[in-house]
């Protein structure tokens, strides 16, 4: 206990929560196709090439992040099955923010939960009041355990709305694919090398899928559940019962294309009528208190003078 009390208990916290958060905002590795992994397979001029660039990394990146993951793998063992199934959902609608799996992101809370409680411990170990110092460190525990779910909560709010708004000029683009020759799986090939965003890596996905033997579809409805959106299941809804019954996917496309459009006016117009509540709210907290200060504040003493002197008659 006087260990963690100490300035050494103290840096050794302060360094696991910096490497806990620097292994959590690592920028994900950047996502190779499936000819690429094939061809970096089966060639061995690759292979070495891919062992000689491994071995000329740092002591950082070949040793103490791939032991700082196990430890925290180690760590995210000790959660219940179905918290990892819950995680492991979050984090695929997420976009796998990092390359960050399920056991990561557990041992990485359990792990901030810990430095959390230490810190609080050893901020709180010289208040006289009792009640706060057993208040610091179960704040530390809380805040640290919970701010990794915040955070995961913000990346599939943000991903899913970005899907969200690029979700009808996509669909444009593909009835314009679509039109003009190109086979379905092409167009949506096509729609995902030309744009870069959330919704062209999942068309990209779907075409491998494709490609790899899963059925139309089904990969379809993947594509939908790794969303979690709406409107993109409305629309793979839509697409797999025309699919089904042999309608122009032209004609299904360039429908939802115009029935995402509206939609996407619908919430902008909503979200336009609601900013004057907003701006209000923000007067009343942010604004009017300062206007009651500078208008009455010189009045306050007047009136405690004028108060006093009644209540000395």
């Amino acid at each position: 206990m006087e260990l963690i009390f100490s300035p050494l208990g103290a840096a050794v916290l302060v360094g696991l929560a910096v490497l806990s958060f620097a292994f959590m905002f690592r920028p994900a590795r950047q996502v190779e196709s499936l000819e690429d992994r094939m061809e970096a397979f089966l060639s061995r001029e690759q292979e070495r090439s891919g062992v000689i660039d491994e071995l000329q990394g740092s002591f950082i990146q070949r040793v103490v992040l791939p032991a700082g993951q196990r430890f925290i793998q180690t760590l995210g063992r000790l959660a219940p099955a179905k918290a990892t199934e819950e995680i492991n959902t979050q984090l695929t609608v997420a976009g796998r923010p990092g390359n960050l799996g399920p056991l990561d992101f557990l041992g990485l809370r359990i792990l901030l939960a810990i430095v959390g409680l230490g810190l609080g411990f050893l901020y709180s170990r010289n208040v006289a009041n009792p009640m706060f110092r057993l208040l610091g460190p179960a704040m530390g525990l809380a805040f640290g355990y919970m701010l990794p779910s915040y955070w995961l909560k913000s990346q599939v709010r943000r991903r899913k709305d970005i899907i969200q708004r690029a979700l009808p000029d996509a669909l444009d683009m593909l009835t314009v694919c679509v039109e003009a020759g190109l086979a379905f799986e092409s167009a949506l090939q096509r729609v995902s090398s030309q744009w870069k965003g959330a919704l062209s890596e999942e068309f990209g996905r779907v075409v491998a899928e494709i490609r790899l033997g899963v059925p139309r579809p089904q990969a379809l409805r993947r594509f939908s559940q790794r969303c979690d959106v709406p409107d993109v299941a409305s629309f793979v809804a839509v697409l797999v019962q025309a699919d089904s019954m042999g309608t122009s996917i032209a004609n299904v496309l360039h429908s939802q294309a115009d029935q995402m459009r509206v939609l996407r006016r619908q919430r902008a117009e909503e979200k336009a009528n609601q900013a004057p509540i907003k701006v209000v709210m923000a007067m009343m907290i942010f604004i009017f208190p300062a206007l009651f200060i500078v208008i009455l504040g010189p009045a306050v003493p007047a009136l405690v003078n004028t108060f006093g002197a009644m209540g000395a008659k």
